[in-house]
Parts: C-alpha cells; structure tokens; sequence
C-alpha cells in the first residue's frame, strides 16, 4: 500500500521560510508551533485538531448541563410547592411557606448547576471553594446587604408576622402580599402596582397586619347644630349601624357626643366590620347615616368666616412727598406755596400780639 504523499507548500513560502526550525531556547513556544503549521507539520495538526474538537465537546455539554439546571430548578421548585400543598391536605396550603421554600430550593439547585459547568469547562472546583472560603469575610461585607435579606426572610417565615394574601402596611406602603421570597416581599397595592420591599426593611420596619383581627372598628363623626336634639341623633346612628349588613352585631355599635366645637356639636359613632369589609362598609354606613339625619331634619353647620375691609394702604412718606410737589409745582407757575403754618388763625394771633 502506497504511503500518502506529504502535504506540498506552495512555491511562495519555501523561499520565505527556513529549511530547519531554529532551535534557539529563547524563542517562544507558540511562534515555533506558529511556524509548524505554516511548514504543514501533520502531526501538530492533528493535535490542535483534537484539542478543538474537545473544547467543542465540553462547551456543548457545559451548555446542555446549564440548561438542564435551569429546567432542574424550575422543576424542583414546582415539585417542593406540590410537596408542601399535599402535607396540608386537612387544611388550607400555607402559600408564604411554599413561596420561600420554592426560591430556597431554585436558588440552591442553580449553584450547585453552575459548580458543575465550571468542572466541566475544566476549572478547578477546589480551588474554586478554597478560594471562596478564603475569602468569605470579603464576600460576606460586600453581601452584607444580601445576606442580610435572606436572614430576615427566615426569621420572617419563623414568626409569620403576616402571611401570602394578607393586608398589610410595611415600610409604609399599604398592599395585600403575594409573595415571600429569600429577598423580598412582593406587595399589590390598591391600584394594582407591584411593589418590592427588601426583607430586611420589613423586619426592621413597623408591621401593621390588617387582616389577623376578626373585626376592625371605624369611627364616623358627625357635627351638627347646637338647636339639633343629640337623643334623636345618637339613635339615629344607632338605627343605621343595626340596618347596615356589613356592620358585625358583636360587639354592639356605640354612639355617643364626643365634642362641643365653634361650629356645633360632634356625634360619633364606632361600628365594627370584617376586614374584608371594612372600607365598603364604612363609606355605605357613613352615607346611610348622612341620608337619615338629613330626612330628621338635621343641619350639618358650615364653617363661617367674616370678611372686614381694611383701609386704603398708603406708603410712608407720602403726604410729605406730596407737600413737595405741590411746593414744585407752585414755584414754576410763579405762585407762592400756601403753608399750613400761615394759616388765617395763627395770623390772626400775630396781629393781635402787635395791638398790644
């Protein structure tokens, strides 16, 4: 069998080329595997063949594997809410604790993913962890922040100051939670706005649940004119909160006159309803009461003000600016300035000192 010829250069680059590969120690590795390949050396081909083919194999089985622990995540999060949704069969699934650990198990799946595509591209992992355990007070100062979120969320999920589907008002922003992660509170506020709280600003900030009450109170005041009768007006708000359906019968309504103000007497009335409720029923009650006392007969006094015209203002000096302009103006048409000083009664005084 015939033995394959060597690959042939082309006439331009014998003459440009050394016949021998110089040997001198000094000359860098990569310039003379640079001057084999233009030389056509077969063997070095095949390696640096190898070595492409090899990189591209551990760089699509990097990208598979990063794929792969994407949708692993995904899956495992999904599976760890399923989990805890069956362990609550007799009653209702706990949805903050299925959304924290859904985001702990994601966010641990994907570190330990990306470990994997690293060991695979052929970095070091060890080196890698030694590394970051050398270094973790650094890390831990540069993710003070962070870490800080995801103790708070913890501790958050250990005293359940509110759960997912509650009212809340934190940091004061007012919202239902949707959800509870390892970072952050989602809120939906009132007009629909999606707010982000971090963790640690809820559990370093005033926490005011609004849905843990079975009943929440309002208070309405009413003023009316001091000629009103206060009786007929205390059983009017009483009868009201009675005919209200969001009103809750217990504890009873209370009605009584809380104030003796400039403008007439203020009425008050306290009614409590479900916090689901609560401002439907407070602004149906408010104008339930409004409706009755106006049909009794009842004033709601308006606040009075009294109007007093001040006089005319004049800048100062001005009557002595207009003493000199009239004195002007009489000195140019030729006519003395008459004085207030010479006047027909101290003249008078004059002549009557010369008689004398």
């Amino acid at each position: 069998m015939a033995t394959p010829a060597p690959p042939t250069l082309p006439p331009i680059l014998p003459s440009l080329l050394p016949s021998t590969i110089p040997t001198d120690p000094t000359v860098p590795v990569f310039v003379k595997d640079a001057r084999r390949l233009l030389l056509g050396d077969g063997e070095l081909m095949r390696h640096m063949a190898d070595a492409a083919g090899g990189l591209a194999v551990n760089l699509a089985l990097a990208l598979a594997m990063f794929l792969g622990t994407l949708w692993a995540a995904n899956w495992l999060s999904q599976l760890t809410s399923r989990g805890i949704a069956r362990a609550h069969r007799r009653r209702p699934p706990d949805t903050t604790l299925q959304s924290f650990a859904a985001s702990l198990v994601r966010y641990l799946v994907v570190v330990i993913g990306l470990v994997a595509v690293l060991g695979q591209l052929g970095v070091k992992t060890t080196s890698v962890i030694a590394v970051l355990g050398a270094a973790s007070l650094a890390i831990g100062l540069a993710l003070q922040g962070a870490l800080a979120n995801v103790a708070a969320g913890v501790m958050l999920l250990i005293l359940r100051p509110y759960r997912v589907g509650d009212a809340v008002e934190v940091a004061g922003r007012q919202g239902t939670v949707r959800g509870l992660d390892l970072f952050t509170t989602r809120l939906a506020s009132g007009d629909n706005l999606s707010v982000h709280v971090p963790n640690a600003k809820v559990f370093g900030d005033i926490v005011v649940n609004q849905s843990t009450p079975a009943a929440r109170q309002a208070s309405l005041d009413f003023v009316i004119d001091y000629e009103d009768d206060v009786d007929r007006a205390l059983e009017i708000l009483l009868t009201s909160a009675g005919a209200e359906p969001a009103v809750s019968p217990k504890p009873e309504p209370w009605a009584r006159m809380t104030a003796m103000g400039e403008r007439g007497v203020t009425v008050s009335l306290r009614a409590w309803f479900t916090p689901n409720a609560f401002d439907t029923g407070r602004y149906d009650l408010m104008k339930r009461v409004k409706d009755a006392l106006e049909a009794e007969g009842f004033t709601f006094p308006y606040p009075q003000q009294v109007a007093v015209e001040a006089r005319k203002f004049e800048p100062p000096h001005s009557r002595r600016r207009a003493k000199a302009q009239a004195a002007t103006a009489s000195k140019r048409a030729g006519k003395p300035a008459i004085s207030r000083r010479s006047s027909g009664p101290r003249s008078t005084r004059a002549g009557s000192s010369k008689g004398r």
